[in-house]
């Protein structure tokens, strides 16, 4: 997830690895490794925020790209796990999620009840 959508937001901006390395002050065999799968994704908020900027993300994109980060790394987002009534809800997701497949239909009732909790909190 993170290493394909990295790597394609390299090489849209017509970039090679070690251009890119040079243009964020990243290490080249470092950032190769992050690239392929060898290593995880970054975990430092403030380097994610800054190559979300580099490639121009906002918005919705923008915490695209963190999340796969974190999720990458196999964590929980740092805003979904300090989110109170998400907390209360995850149990239940990996719950569904454990032992099958969830349909797309099902991810997007469980995503939608996920919202009507947190939005119910926000009214």
């Amino acid at each position: 997830m993170f290493t394909e959508t990295v790597k394609s937001l390299r090489l849209m901006k017509r970039l090679t690895l070690r251009d890119f390395c040079h243009q964020t002050r990243l290490d080249p065999s470092n950032w190769s490794k992050v690239e392929r799968g060898i290593n995880p994704p970054p975990g430092d908020v403030d380097l994610l925020e800054r190559l979300a900027d580099f490639f121009d993300l906002t918005g919705a994109e923008k915490l695209s790209f963190m999340d796969e980060a974190a999720i990458q790394r196999r964590e929980i987002p740092p805003d979904v796990a300090d989110n109170v009534i998400l907390q209360k809800a995850l149990p239940a997701f990996f719950r569904a999620a454990r032992g099958h497949e969830l349909t797309e239909a099902e991810l997007t009732n469980l995503a939608n009840d996920v919202r009507r909790l947190h939005t119910r909190d926000h009214e």
